[in-house]
């Protein structure tokens, strides 16, 4: 028997239907579908779509998190985590699961899911301007710093889409890191 109850199989396959076609397209069909749960599972779990779009999307806000501060708050200098959180290996064509909901008409225009959204970024931007402080950035500048950080990995995931070419965002990553290193010959 697995380990998955019915209610992680609907937020999943709710995570992955919103990430390929967003929250507004997704109807709760298509995550019964998808999860292959009953449908008296879903209303049981999750009476409307509004209640399975917050779980799901906190659950992929958690989860982006949840990577994030494994790598910005781990051990090692604050350059070194920096550059493993902005080099680690990303799917650059499929695009930011949580930059992507931005674009989603369905979650901006619904406050308690762009407050999950809004949430997220303003933890990744504060973890990311506390790593930049550790260096001896003042506050405005180490902030100044991450929101440029941050800004690369999504404008790299939409140059990589725009473009098909998933080396746009690895491109975009490089040319940042390599503004991070000290200048030689000068």
């Amino acid at each position: 028997m697995s380990t998955t109850t019915a209610r992680d199989r609907l937020v999943g396959a709710a995570q992955d239907l919103f990430a390929a076609q967003g929250v507004g397209a997704t109807s709760p069909r298509a995550v019964l579908a998808a999860s292959g749960v009953g449908q008296g599972s879903l209303y049981h779990h999750f009476p409307t779509k509004h209640d399975l779009a917050v779980a799901a999307i906190g659950a992929t806000v958690d989860d982006a998190l949840a990577r994030a501060m494994r790598t910005l708050r781990s051990d090692s200098p604050a350059i070194t985590r920096l550059v493993a959180y902005l080099e680690r290996p990303r799917d650059a064509l499929a695009g930011c699961k949580v930059g992507r909901l931005t674009s989603d008409q369905a979650v901006m225009d619904d406050d308690g899911l762009h407050d999950v959204l809004t949430a997220y970024f303003v933890r990744l931007l504060g973890v990311t301007t506390d790593v930049f402080r550790e260096t001896g950035l003042p506050d405005d500048v180490a902030r100044d710093r991450a929101h440029a950080a941050i800004a690369i990995i999504q404008g790299g995931y939409v140059l990589a889409r725009a473009t098909q070419d998933p080396d746009a965002l690895a491109a975009a990553v490089r040319g940042f890191v390599g503004l991070l290193a000290p200048k030689e010959n000068t």
